[in-house]
């Protein structure tokens, strides 16, 4: 078998590989900012990072309409511009533009059975919150697969998730250990979680999930009108009817956005404690809290506008940074091939 030392050498803590992503099924949110994409930008400065825009994952679950990922891969990467994600210092690649993640996939998808697909908790909550029933596509079951091929491709050993994807990493884990000893050697490597520090942002009706189609979340693009009318909107205390009623915090949208972006830790711990006590109105925090998100995504989404007007950059940069990922996923490849008994075609 033949040796490729450069593959097997693990880096050193300050050059952990990173690899985020998001499915292109629709623009980025605020949900998104908070939760990752303020990260991402901080984490291009320490470490190596690549971010694959999931197109093909994104068909797992919208195969029947295919237009509302491919419409949506350019509005993804204007949303890392515009956030201050930089592609001089982070790979941004598009996964259907790098046939190795595809191929890696398959061999993978040997080596898993479908009760250990079944049997993965993110999974589960995903088919239940989809009703899809035994309807499942066969894409969408074996997307942990598809996410494992990722990992590896880039070689990535620190993966920024939440808490409900920490699954996905011991299903990555599982299947690098079967293919290291199927190879008799260590040809891919163990990945760890990053785990964000951050809750996960209600939508602005406070049902759950932010999502587009549902109307309850804020995009990164939101006109003031459109900010605005989504603040006033915002699910509250529905029992705090009077002013001077005592009103509730815990399950308040507006104080649960207020923690996570307003400046101001003090400020928000003495409107907490004024709105418990009675004596604050609903109108006062929106007003407060409206103030504050129109600071923050003004400059975005200018920036945004800005970016998108120019699809041929865009382009550009996704196209460079899919040349690189292919290369680099190629070679990893080419050694899983090698371990299969597959390589009866490459070079000795």
């Amino acid at each position: 078998m033949h040796q490729h030392s450069a593959l097997k050498t693990k880096p050193d803590l300050q050059q952990e590989k990173i690899l985020t992503g998001d499915r292109a099924t629709g623009q980025l949110h605020l949900g998104h900012f908070i939760g990752s994409l303020q990260q991402r930008v901080a984490l291009q400065h320490q470490h190596r990072q690549t971010i694959l825009v999931a197109d093909l994952q994104g068909l797992t679950d919208n195969g029947h309409q295919p237009h509302k990922v491919s419409s949506n891969i350019l509005n993804v990467v204007a949303d890392y511009l515009a956030v201050g994600i930089d592609p001089s210092k982070t790979t941004i690649c598009l996964q259907s533009a790098i046939p190795a993640l595809a191929e890696l996939t398959m061999y993978y998808a040997n080596l898993v059975s479908v009760s250990r697909l079944e049997r993965n908790p993110t999974v589960k909550n995903e088919i239940l919150s989809k009703s899809f029933g035994r309807a499942i596509p066969a894409g969408f079951l074996t997307y942990p697969i598809s996410q494992a091929a990722d990992i590896t491709a880039f070689r990535a050993t620190l993966i920024p998730v939440g808490d409900d994807q920490l699954p996905m990493i011991e299903q990555t884990n599982e299947i690098v250990r079967k293919v290291n000893t199927i190879a008799q050697d260590e040809i891919l490597l163990e990945c760890k979680p990053l785990l964000s520090k951050t809750p996960r942002l209600p939508s602005t009706d406070g049902k759950g999930k932010m999502s587009k189609s549902m109307g309850n979340c804020i995009l990164l693009s939101s006109s003031e009108k459109e900010i605005s009318r989504a603040v006033k909107s915002m699910f509250t205390d529905p029992h705090h009817l009077r002013v001077e009623d005592p009103g509730r915090v815990e399950g308040n949208v507006v104080f649960t956005y207020l923690d996570a972006f307003h400046p101001d830790v003090g400020h928000v711990r003495e409107l907490k404690q004024q709105y418990q006590e009675g004596g604050l109105a609903d109108g006062t925090t929106k007003k407060i809290l409206e103030e504050c998100l129109q600071e923050i995504l003004k400059p975005v989404r200018e920036r945004r506008e800005r970016f998108i007007s120019d699809k041929s950059q865009l382009i550009e940069i996704l196209k460079n940074g899919s040349d690189k990922s292919r290369q680099e996923a190629n070679q990893v490849l080419d050694r899983v091939k090698q371990a299969f008994g597959l390589d009866l075609f490459q070079p000795a």
